[in-house]
Formats: structure tokens, sequence, C-alpha cells
């Protein structure tokens, strides 16, 4: 079952150029979930990426 917080990767809903961006940090995340035992510093490091996604999706903005 996938943690709560990979809700925030979800990234189809963004416009091509975005997703672009978007899309690898949301597979990684994907990927750290399904290899990685649940414990505290999995759900630490999910936490974080998010954040960082939407930064760097702003920053492909202009």
């Amino acid at each position: 079952m996938p943690s709560p917080i990979m809700k925030f990767f979800a990234y189809e809903h963004l416009p091509s150029h975005l997703q672009e961006v978007s899309k690898p940090i949301g597979e990684l995340a994907k990927q750290m979930d399904e290899s990685l035992p649940d414990s505290g510093e999995k759900s630490a490091g999910l936490r974080k990426l998010p954040e960082a996604k939407d930064a760097l999706v702003r920053a492909s903005m202009g």
C-alpha cells in the first residue's frame, strides 16, 4: 500500500512542460516508497520531496 504522501506527487494534471520537471521527482518518490521499508527516515525523506518538487516546478515557470 503506498504512503499517503504519494498523492502530492501526481503530475498528470500539469501541462506537459511542467510534467517534464515534476514526473522524475514523482517517479523517484514512487521508487523509494516501494523499495524502502517503512520507517521514520523514509517518511522524513518523502516529506521533503514535495517542497523540492514545487520549487523546481515554479523555477521552470520562469
